[in-house]
């Protein structure tokens, strides 16, 4: 029962942030050159982390995250039966909060997906993966990091929320920002197009830079 709330906890966490995420992206527009926009995606994902952090994190840990948890995995903080059932929330949380914004939205409102920016030096396969591992790097370290002491669990939340915000303000003008598989894979499956033949890029670079902010922050903390 303990493993089930668990998991109902990351399906809300995860529905919550790309409801309110990817919906703020799709109601205000995130084009770089959108001033408050920009801005307004940026904070929105950051926000939702600090509201699910301290609602569902003292049930899940709030990971709502695929990268997130296997970081986790790879620390040994969560088990392999634990992180199957965590992403498999997530995607499933996911998929909810796209229905949602299809309802509201329309069904061809583009949910928020992950695509490669125009417009940037390296806007490129290589450049999109390569963002995507050093801004998923920077905000699972830092998960990592502030959650590692009881003392720190006050601020916690906001820590993280902030960081989230900080990797949107770079990343949106670069990749739309993904750093999480399950918030680009659900999106990109409703959107279909450019944004599902890219969607590998960003399942794949979070999972290299969540394990990485793993391997790094063990390798220090020993």
């Amino acid at each position: 029962m303990e493993n089930i709330k668990k998991y109902v906890a990351e399906v809300i966490g995860t529905f919550v942030l790309v409801t309110f995420g990817c919906g703020t992206a799709v109601a205000v527009g995130c084009a770089s050159d959108a001033g408050s926009g920009y801005l307004l995606t940026a904070l929105a994902f950051g926000l939702v982390i600090v509201a699910m952090a301290y609602s569902i994190g003292n049930i899940s840990g709030c990971h709502v995250n695929p990268a997130v948890s296997l970081a986790m995995l790879i620390r040994k903080q969560l088990s392999v039966g634990d992180f199957v059932g965590y992403v498999i929330s997530q995607l499933i949380g996911s998929a909810l909060g796209c229905v949602v914004l299809g309802l509201v939205f329309g069904f061809d409102c583009g949910f928020g997906a992950n695509q490669i920016q125009e417009g940037w030096a390296n806007g490129s396969v290589a450049g999109a993966l390569l963002v995507e591992v050093v801004l998923t790097f920077v905000f699972v370290l830092t998960i990592i990091g502030v959650t590692s002491k009881q003392e720190n669990s006050a601020v916690s939340g906001v820590v993280i929320g902030l960081t989230l915000t900080l990797v949107h303000i770079l990343g949106i003008a670069l990749t739309g920002t993904s750093v999480n598989p399950a918030r680009s894979l659900m999106p990109a499956l409703f959107a279909g197009g450019a944004a599902l033949s890219q969607v590998w890029i960003f399942i794949v670079a979070p999972l290299v830079g969540g394990a990485l902010a793993a391997v790094v922050y063990t390798a220090l903390e020993d």
